[in-house]
């Protein structure tokens, strides 16, 4: 059952349980004023003998002969008072539910407090209270984080950009330098201006990943193959850091995805891996067909994840090792990036670390003639 359908429950149950006790008051006023009326008729006919000439036998002969008026003007007289009674119940639950409401915005924690009538009411009202303040915590503590991350960004900015600013400066200023010290602070210069690079890309990952939607563009992708290419291209990075690739890719598999996208959420994947294993270690990488599902690997050696951080490694803005350094790690958006893509594409993706082995595992789905 839904929240929505259970509140609808709800607020259907409080009506039915008014409208009884409202109906059930009127038939009890007037089966009692009815059984009254009819038991002042008997006992005045039966317990007591009236005379003409009595005083007040012309005063009940005036309330028997009016007794069906009298008997009208009563029950109505009734039904109004009961029904302005629980119209004054209502009004004064509305006051209840009114204050509550504005009591749902304030960052009071005391719970709310309403009638026994309400109790239902009450409860919700205090879930939705507690749902907002997790929420609002959980957006602060984002917007905190992409602060912090921005401050970092920038500061990171700053090195690269000094240094290719004085190693041109130096080819600047000094034309006779050996073209052998030319080369190096060339060199030098083109990797601190790659970095910088990525670190731009990094800002407009984070204006993308939080300022737009992602829009897909699905067409039939030959899974193997593409993972083919991507260790091959990683390869020179593998071989820097001395790790090598362990590749067990199926052949002939095709699922039905935005390709570009597909290819980001295991570049991001492999990116980690490199990132966090272990100096001349294996990086594995396998493919394989399971029921409607191709399954992706991407498994390294690395130190192991703690539980409280493992459930936190698709979180965006992210990080396993808050220290930052300029050379290494990414804005903490990757892994979040590969998940929202891969459920976007009706797959998942889940993170196991034990051993000090850190695995991921996607599932997308198979292609088929009718996506």
């Amino acid at each position: 059952m839904n929240k929505q359908t259970y509140n609808c429950l709800i607020r259907s149950k409080m009506t039915k349980r008014l409208l009884l006790r409202y109906f059930l008051s009127l038939a009890v006023f007037t089966v009692s004023l009815t059984a009254l009326g009819l038991f002042i008729v008997w006992a005045g006919h039966n317990l007591f003998t009236w005379y003409p000439e009595d005083g007040i036998y012309w005063f009940f002969k005036r309330v028997e002969d009016f007794s069906p008026l009298l008997y009208l003007f009563t029950l109505l007289a009734g039904w109004v008072v009961i029904t302005f009674a629980f119209f004054s119940r209502i009004v004064r639950y509305l006051d209840e539910l009114m204050h509550a409401a504005e009591r749902l915005a304030e960052p009071d924690s005391s719970p709310i407090v309403l009638s026994d009538t309400l109790k239902e009411l009450q409860d919700e009202l205090n879930q939705v209270r507690e749902r907002a303040a997790a929420k609002d915590r959980i957006a602060k503590e984002a917007e905190q984080r992409k602060n912090d991350l921005i401050v970092y960004l920038a500061h990171d900015l700053k090195t690269p950009l000094t240094s290719v600013i004085g190693y041109l400066t130096l080819l600047c200023d000094e034309p006779q330098i050996s073209p052998e010290l030319t080369a190096r602070y060339l060199g030098i210069a083109l990797s601190k201006a790659e970095r910088l690079e990525d670190l731009i890309n990094e800002f407009f990952d984070i204006t993308r990943f939080n300022l737009t939607n992602i829009t897909l563009e699905p067409e039939q992708i030959h899974l193997s193959r593409m993972l083919e290419q991507l260790a091959s291209e990683f390869s020179p990075i593998l071989a820097e850091k001395g790790l090598t690739w362990t590749l067990d890719i199926a052949p002939e598999v095709y699922v039905f995805c935005d390709g570009g996208k597909l290819e980001r959420v295991f570049d991001n994947l492999i990116r980690n891996a490199v990132n966090y294993s272990y100096p001349d270690s294996p990086v594995r990488l396998s493919l394989s067909p399971v029921r409607d599902y191709a399954k992706i690997l991407v498994e390294n050696r690395g130190r192991t994840i703690p539980p409280e951080k493992l459930g936190r490694i698709f979180d965006q803005f992210f990080r396993l090792d808050p220290s930052r350094s300029s050379s290494t790690g990414g804005a903490g958006l990757g892994l979040a990036i590969a998940k929202e893509l891969t459920e976007r594409f009706g797959g998942s993706i889940r993170a196991e670390s034990a051993d000090e082995t850190v695995r991921f595992t996607v599932l997308i789905p198979l292609y088929s003639k009718k996506p």
